[in-house]
């Protein structure tokens, strides 16, 4: 049995399963299920057109669903406590980009995009259609705001459930990457989120044992083999539980100066400045944007040069690239925090071969390439740092490589 295998087995699918049963009196219809993702490089490259390479994790949500006639959706989660929370009923019909708001707008986006998409966008079919309403439960142990895509898995779990019931199971690579953005569109317009295609792509997308190259312009993908234990090696991730938020203008706010920034260059995106030619179209922009364009320009060609050494089987020798990445994060980007900047170089003075922040931004988790026999001292490292510091005890857990959305039930 695969990792991710293990993780659903062990609660998501079966708590979402045994809470639909409660809320709704009867069995539903199926479970499926979406991982949430670590991005082992590539940060805020993908609304660039760039490259970037994330791979899944164990953790999941799962969506346990049935179809209705009564033209409403209804959703209910199970929170931390265990404790089922409830949201009133919305009809297909009435769903509008910012309505419902909250937790709800990401699998009511979905809903919403489906139904444009025209999966029960009023057809008249002998099967269900979306715009007949359906019951979710959602349930999973993604944590939220830890910079982990829980909303992409959300999504994408919530996709891969009305499509079920549809009767749309067709399980092919172009299939599960036209999904992801579906769900992709549900977070840019319906709950009004500007991200990239990474998150959703990485959670429909990976599989076991793998890191995803991912192309952002063209869409191509690659699953390069990523075996950290077989080398000795772990991705620890940290969770410094700063919760983080997309939906603020900071993450906008970097997305609105690197899209000016290929405007003033005449250019479709960032992607198509090298870094041979970064020097020169530096000095064409304000100062403002200069430091934005040089992390991604560097950024990209920092997830080229880790997918050579990981294709080549050289894992170790990422972590200068992962190092170098978080530097430019956090002194050209500006997107990281004391949190994650305590967590970043404690792990490498107590033995991290490489380590980063990972994710948007501004709260989060960051991510260690350790020895495994130096893990257990990086964390007790990191763990007395925040204690010092008088920070949160961060949540640390070792990253899988594992398998993208599917069903359980």
């Amino acid at each position: 049995m695969t990792a991710s295998d293990q993780a659903t087995a062990a609660g998501p699918a079966d708590t979402a399963d045994d809470a639909f049963r409660s809320v709704h009196d009867r069995a539903p219809a199926g479970v499926w299920s979406a991982p949430g993702r670590v991005n082992l490089i590539g940060e805020h490259t993908d609304y660039n057109d760039g490259f970037v390479l994330p791979f899944a994790l164990p953790h999941r949500l799962a969506a346990a669903a049935a179809p209705r006639e009564d033209g409403k959706l209804t959703f209910a989660t199970v929170g931390s406590d265990g404790r089922v929370h409830t949201e009133a009923p919305v009809a297909v019909s009435d769903l509008r980009p910012g309505t419902p708001d909250g937790w709800s707008g990401y699998p009511a986006g979905v809903a919403w995009v489906l139904r444009e998409a025209g999966i029960g966008g009023g057809a008249e079919t002998d099967g269900w259609t979306v715009d007949r309403g359906a019951d979710l439960v959602i349930a999973g142990d993604v944590p939220t705001g830890a910079g982990l895509s829980s909303s992409a898995a959300i999504e994408c779990a919530t996709a891969m459930a009305l499509l079920g019931l549809a009767g749309e199971h067709d399980q092919q690579a172009a299939r599960r990457a036209e999904i992801a953005r579906w769900a992709q569109r549900a977070e840019n317009e319906f709950v009004g989120v500007p991200t990239g295609s990474l998150d959703q792509t990485a959670s429909m997308c990976c599989v076991d044992g793998h890191v995803l190259f991912l192309d952002c312009r063209s869409g191509d993908t690659e699953q390069v083999p990523f075996n950290a234990t077989g080398a000795g090696l772990s991705v620890l991730v940290i969770d410094t539980q700063v919760k983080h938020s997309l939906g603020g203008s900071e993450y906008g706010d970097r997305r609105a100066g690197t899209e000016k920034a290929a405007r003033l260059l005449g250019l479709p995106a960032l992607r198509d400045v090298t870094p041979d030619t970064l020097d020169d179209a530096l000095d064409r922009l304000p100062a403002d944007l200069v430091p934005l364009v040089r992390h991604i320009v560097t950024e990209n060609a920092r997830v080229l040069e880790a997918s050579r050494y990981l294709r080549d089987g050289r894992i170790a020798d990422i972590g200068p690239v992962l190092d170098a990445s978080h530097v430019s994060m956090r002194d050209d980007y500006r997107i990281s925090c004391p949190e994650l900047d305590l967590a970043v170089d404690t792990a490498r003075t107590a033995g991290a071969l490489g380590s980063r922040m990972t994710g948007g931004g501004f709260g989060g988790s960051a991510i260690a390439l350790v020895r495994e026999n130096d893990r257990h001292a990086v964390e007790a490292a990191v763990t007395t740092a925040f204690d010092t510091a008088g920070y949160r005890r961060p949540r640390m857990f070792v990253a899988v490589p594992s398998a993208g959305a599917g069903r359980d039930r």
